[in-house]
């Protein structure tokens, strides 16, 4: 079980540490924060290792393109056979995580959200187009909250973090 939290708007690089300190419970092995350049895009991760439980499996987490990025919790559990669609990807981790951010980099959101079999919750920000994304799981096992407040858009796994 991981947490996973995300800010639109002014005030997302001052409130982001506050959201995601709220899902502390979620992931004790790991807190990481990414902010966009203009400070209106926070993501937010607390992380549980279970697949990869080294560095490498480090949340929020940006594609080798730059293009985007990711907080994600759940497990893939085809994510090997995903995996080797992408043989030209130097991978640097074995996390599920990864192979998700690059499926998405090379193949797009929905199809990538095609082949998916796992439970999970996906934020992808797509930061070139400026663009999220979010999915769950076909059973809705993996929480996902949102809401508008003060005119910025907030989300997160769980209401306390909104």
């Amino acid at each position: 079980m991981c947490g996973i939290a995300g800010i639109f708007g002014p005030n997302s690089r001052n409130s982001i540490d506050a959201v995601t300190d709220c899902l502390a419970h979620r992931g004790p092995d790991g807190r990481g924060i990414w902010t966009s350049e203009s400070g209106l895009v926070s993501l937010g991760h607390r992380r549980l290792s279970i697949i990869d439980t080294s560095n490498g499996g480090h949340q929020p987490m940006v594609s080798q393109d730059g293009k985007f990025v990711i907080v994600f919790n759940g497990e893939i559990y085809n994510f090997q056979t995903l995996r080797a669609k992408l043989s030209d990807v130097s991978f640097r981790s074995t996390s599920d995580t990864e192979v998700l951010v690059e499926m998405v980099a090379r193949f797009g959101f929905r199809e990538t959200l095609d082949q998916l079999n796992g439970m999970f919750a996906i934020a992808i920000y797509d930061i070139e187009r400026k663009k999220m994304h979010f999915a769950r799981d076909r059973m809705g096992e993996k929480p996902l909250y949102y809401s508008v407040i003060d005119g910025s858009f907030v989300f997160g796994s769980e209401l306390k973090a909104i």
